[in-house]
């Protein structure tokens, strides 16, 4: 038999965390972040990090395990899940993975083969020296002109995801859009249900701004001044995240504090609209829309528990 696992996803703000503690408590579940920031300690404020005496008792999961110079990744997510997955099992709990990076929950879902391909480092860094002479979008560029595909999915942000996309190409001859679909193919070995919770779209924008708002009350400049002042930089993952980049250029004196916020609120926004692109791209997904339960927590529970009941789960 397969073994059980729930999913609840979903666009930035729009409130994974909170159900995913009720839905745990009533289905004795154990939750895996899926969140490729929440993984750093000390960085808090700017990821909405569920806080422990918010945790409800509930066994959390890939929340500050790492120090934010360690370069976390896909690859290691799935490894580091898979073993928290087999505790979560011999616990006699359900896993619940809660997050928004939807390529750490579809590596997972249904195991996405990471073994690395051939490597060519002097085309890696041909590839790095042009980003530095020519800029993130000029390499984005180049990858939509090989593979379309890849281009949409990869941010022109994610330099190393865009480097290794370019390189797999020149390596084989092939597309990783296409790699990757192959992989999205696999059936999945869990018996699972798939939520992505969804909101009116001005509702989720209104969240977001106000959600930002409430960081930079809580302190979020300090939060970015620390990482700063222990030598962590743009070039960090952990740097690049929404939150930490724009903060970090304000720091730096590359504009004012105002701009930042209002960069920070735009591309959190972006960044919601290209989570529900990729969202609806996936198959097999339970879309739970706010909107048609009256914003009524206790419906949408009910609604999630009863899918689960017929599907075994739980």
């Amino acid at each position: 038999m397969k073994k059980p696992l729930v999913i609840i996803t979903g666009p930035t703000s729009v409130g994974k965390t909170g159900l995913s503690i009720k839905l745990c408590s009533r289905i004795g579940g154990s939750v895996i972040s899926a969140d490729s920031m929440q993984v750093y300690k000390g960085m808090d404020i700017g990821t909405a990090k569920i806080k422990p005496e918010e945790m409800a008792g509930i066994p959390h999961y890939l929340i500050d395990e790492y120090e934010p110079e360690h370069e976390f990744n896909v690859a290691e997510f799935k490894e580091k899940a898979c073993l928290y997955l087999k505790r979560i099992y011999n616990e006699g709990r359900i896993p619940v993975i809660v997050g928004g990076t939807g390529f750490y929950i579809q590596a997972l879902l249904y195991d996405v083969d990471f073994t690395e391909a051939r490597e060519d480092k002097d085309f890696r860094n041909n590839l790095a020296d042009i980003v530095g002479l020519k800029g993130n979008e000029y390499l984005h560029e180049m990858l939509r002109k090989v593979d379309p595909d890849a281009a949409l999915a990869i941010h022109s942000n994610n330099v190393k995801r865009v480097i290794r996309a370019l390189e797999y190409h020149h390596l084989t001859g092939e597309l990783i859009s296409r790699h990757n679909m192959e992989e999205r193919g696999k059936e999945s070995p869990y018996n699972f249900a798939y939520f992505v919770l969804n909101d009116d779209r001005a509702l989720l924008y209104e969240k977001i701004d106000k959600r930002i708002d409430i960081m930079i009350e809580q302190g979020l400049v300090d939060e970015v001044s620390a990482l700063k002042k222990r030598g962590l930089t743009k070039d960090n993952v952990s740097m690049k995240g929404l939150g930490y980049k724009e903060i970090l250029a304000y720091l730096e004196g590359e504009c004012s504090l105002e701009e930042a916020v209002y960069v920070l609120k735009r591309d959190t926004r972006h960044f919601a609209k290209r989570q529900l692109t990729w969202f609806k791209r996936e198959r097999d997904v339970i879309w739970v829309n706010k909107t048609e339960f009256d914003h009524d927590e206790k419906k949408i529970l009910d609604y999630m528990l009863n899918v689960l009941n017929e599907k075994g789960i739980g």
